[in-house]
């Protein structure tokens, strides 16, 4: 199952993870965990349909996927640094808000709870062919994908940069190991938590975004476990971009191998199990061995 096909859909399913999966890494760096990922998917890829739907502008609706990630990242960020609630709790409250206001909303605006119309999908980047070989050589490399898979990538390196290499990024991490020092050194405990989760839902919600428009539409529940499988690629990856990046191609490539095999004489059952039982299997091996933030789910 190397086929370039396979490998080429690997990246295109990898990269609502690795978007996911980087959000969540900078609200848990930060103190705060983030199970709400999956419902900050939901809402960001029903905001981008429909921005997509009455501007016909693809891009109206990847900013619209990353405000309302935003903006559901406020609650959870509100609930659990302001009012101290579990974090945990107030993850799995957002997750069934945004799994029940999609599909009512979705029934609001088009008359199903199912899905919405097709929309136009992102146009796939491409040099001028009046540029000459150059341009055919180029868009034969980078030709395949849509703008929001480089961005994911661009992002894993934006990401290890800002956490290990500049001041914002040692805050951040210092917040999520040892608060009290943080706060005494004059740094604002509040302020860093919530840069961290809304930082995590404009990347949940650009991931949302990207698996939206790759559909060309809003489908109920889309978001399929895929929050859920960043979380885990996240603490394969040990908390860091690179290490969460390369356990998000391993998901997605398990997710590509599932769709090759649907129609093939293997159960669908059997078949529809395998990125989930993947994602249990790395979890058993690594947990106990990755070491998360030592404040990370503690209020402050």
């Amino acid at each position: 199952m190397f086929e370039l096909a396979v490998l080429d859909s690997a990246l295109r399913m990898a990269t609502p993870l690795i978007l996911a999966s980087l959000g969540g890494l900078f609200s848990e760096r930060s103190g705060v965990v983030n199970i709400a990922l999956e419902g900050i998917l939901l809402t960001g890829a029903f905001a981008s349909i429909v921005a997509t739907y009455y501007t016909g502008n693809p891009w109206a609706g990847v900013f619209a996927g990353v405000f309302a990630g935003i903006l559901i990242s406020l609650i959870h960020a509100i609930v659990s640094i302001v009012f101290k609630a579990d974090q945990i709790v107030s993850g799995v409250a957002i997750n069934l808000l945004a799994m029940g206001l999609t599909q009512f909303l979705t029934w609001i605006i088009w008359g199903s709870s199912a899905n919405s119309p097709p929309v136009q999908g992102m146009a796939h980047w491409s040099l001028p062919e009046t540029w000459g070989p150059v341009a055919r050589g180029v868009n034969t490399v980078i030709g395949h994908y849509p703008p929001l898979v480089y961005v994911a990538l661009a992002l894993v390196a934006v990401s290890h940069v800002v956490l290990f290499r500049t001041p914002f990024g040692l805050r951040l991490r210092a917040t999520g190991e040892h608060p009290e020092a943080v706060d005494t050194l004059g740094v604002s405990v509040h302020a860093m938590r919530f840069a961290g989760v809304l930082m995590s839902g404009a990347f949940a919600g650009l991931g949302g975004a990207f698996l939206a428009l790759n559909t060309h539409q809003f489908v109920k529940n889309m978001s399929a476990g895929r929050g859920f499988i960043a979380l885990a690629a996240m603490i394969f990856g040990k908390w860091n971009p690179v290490g969460a990046f390369a356990a998000c191609l391993l998901f997605g490539y398990a997710e590509a191998v599932q769709m090759g095999l649907q129609g093939q004489a293997v159960p669908t059952q059997f078949v529809q199990m395998i990125p989930y039982v993947l994602t249990m299997v790395a979890l058993v091996g690594v947990i106990g061995r990755a070491r998360p933030p030592a404040a990370i789910g503690k209020p402050y």
